[in-house]
């Protein structure tokens, strides 16, 4: 498609999120937007959510906005794709999308006067990517109109876990133009969803925004001017932190917890919808999961290390152990390294129930995997008990962890494949494969890796106490303090 529009346009990427609904995959620690939405090519949902841009006219490096504590994995996830964010906006909690979007648009008239400003959730599916990016670009004429243009999905099912938003007119998948919004309608019960169903003025709401900064920032002073100044005073405020924005506490604490939709889009005058029928799909669930996988013969989905016979229209994933099969129909099972997920087919939605009572319960599998990301690698905890503890460490090449000590445990390091440059107390020594050192109490130390592989090793811990705060930290290259990050 030939489009003239000679604006910049700013993709606006929301990281925030949890993903309960789809528990023990995605948690706190690692929500869904940076799992794999592609196995076969080892893509996650944030990095294909700008990836898929590529035909968008005029668009510009991303700016990613996310959780603090998620902000090396965005850094990383966007390394392994050759982007160079704009900015990457560290939120020290959330606030919902209102204060979020306003955030990345003060942020993106930064870089230019009054770009066109593309908001994206991170944890989107979307099988037709080149119908999408043709679908925006026929935005941008509304957008440049002084519109705040949405996209609206045409249901395929009477969904009870999306909003709707109803148009003036019926919507036209074939001949794409917007029209103006008349409504927006939260989640419906299962009845009024029916009902929805027939009528082609309703789509589900996507969440994806196009709009002028400048003109959408005037409806924000309108609708919610005390919003707006906090979010001003945010970037004014911030600090930059290696690659990232760091928003004050302080401040952002006092914006209002509440998203685009009621703060803006219900109240404009200027909201525009276009059909976006691409074979989307929000992966909220389980079920929505096992929707767009393909199937075998008997409707099965088997993923990993998966045996079966006689099941039907089951979902099956493993992602370490043998998961076997027998006998079974209309089952969700998915097995992690320390979790395994039963449900029947239809009520995969309550997992995020099961998920606040696991909370409740102080149970750590709720929030946290045992695979840890940190900005140096990961590790994985492999066995513990009272007064001892073993973890599997792997260290990106040319990285390296902080210079610190611990208060209350000794380390053994083993190597086990690549090399290790190791520093006790001031001595460096290198150590190769089945080589091993000691760290004794008190000790500061550091462990690098100077080779061009990943460095692996078994560590044991041992002491009184064993937590990740007891972590004395001295010098570090990522701009950490004594906290565990």
């Amino acid at each position: 498609m030939v489009n003239l529009n000679k604006n910049k346009i700013f993709p606006l990427v929301i990281c925030g999120g949890t993903g309960t609904r789809l528990w023990p995959l995605s948690r706190k620690s690692l929500p869904k937007q940076f799992l794999e939405c592609n196995p076969k090519n080892k893509i996650s949902f944030i990095q294909e959510t700008f990836l898929r841009l590529k035909n968008i006219n005029n668009v510009q490096e991303p700016i990613l906005i996310c959780n603090e504590e998620h902000r090396f994995i965005v850094a990383e996830q966007m390394r392994e794709i050759n982007v160079e964010p704009k900015s990457i906006i560290l939120e020290p909690f959330g606030r919902n999308t209102a204060p979020a979007i306003a955030l990345g648009i003060i942020n993106a008239m930064q870089f230019d006067q009054d770009p066109l400003v593309l908001v994206l959730p991170a944890d989107h599916l979307i099988k037709n990517p080149d119908k999408f990016n043709a679908i925006i670009n026929k935005g941008i004429k509304y957008a440049l109109n002084n519109q705040i243009v949405t996209f609206g999905i045409p249901p395929k099912y009477p969904e009870t876990g999306f909003g709707y938003i109803e148009a003036e007119e019926p919507l036209d998948k074939l001949d794409i133009k917007g029209v103006k919004i008349k409504k927006f309608i939260e989640k419906p019960d299962k009845k009024t969803a029916e009902k929805l169903l027939q009528n082609e003025k309703y789509t589900w709401n996507s969440g994806i925004f196009l709009t002028k900064a400048k003109f959408v920032l005037q409806q924000y002073n309108l609708f919610e001017p005390e919003l707006l100044s906090i979010c001003k005073k945010c970037i004014k405020e911030s600090s930059v932190d290696l690659d990232f924005l760091r928003i004050s506490k302080e401040n952002f604490e006092k914006c209002p917890d509440i998203p685009f939709d009621i703060a803006i889009m219900e109240k404009t005058e200027f909201g525009m919808v276009l059909p976006l029928d691409v074979e989307w799909s929000d992966v909220g669930s389980w079920d929505a999961l096992f929707k767009i996988s393909e199937k075998d013969l008997n409707g099965n989905t088997l993923t990993g290390n998966v045996l079966s016979e006689k099941i039907k229209n089951c979902y099956l994933r493993s992602e370490n152990k043998l998961l076997v099969g027998v006998d079974i129909e209309d089952l969700i099972v998915v097995e992690t390294s320390d979790a395994v997920l039963v449900t029947k087919k239809g009520s995969s939605q309550k997992v995020k129930n099961l998920v606040d009572l696991m909370k409740i319960k102080n149970f750590p599998e709720a929030t946290t995997h045992r695979k840890i990301y940190r900005p140096w690698g990961s590790y994985i905890s492999l066995s513990s008990s009272k007064g001892w503890q073993v973890k599997r460490i792997n260290v990106n090449p040319g990285a390296s962890l902080s210079l610190q000590k611990h208060n209350y445990r000794t380390e053994h390091w083993v190597v086990v494949n690549g090399k290790a440059l190791v520093e006790i107390e001031k001595e460096k020594s290198i150590l190769s494969e089945n080589e091993s050192t000691y760290i004794p109490l008190g000790f500061k130390h550091r462990l690098s890796n100077p080779g061009k592989s990943p460095l692996i090793l078994i560590e044991v811990q041992s002491g009184e106490y064993l937590g990740e705060d007891d972590i004395v930290r001295f010098d570090d290259k990522y701009g950490r303090d004594n906290l565990s990050e």
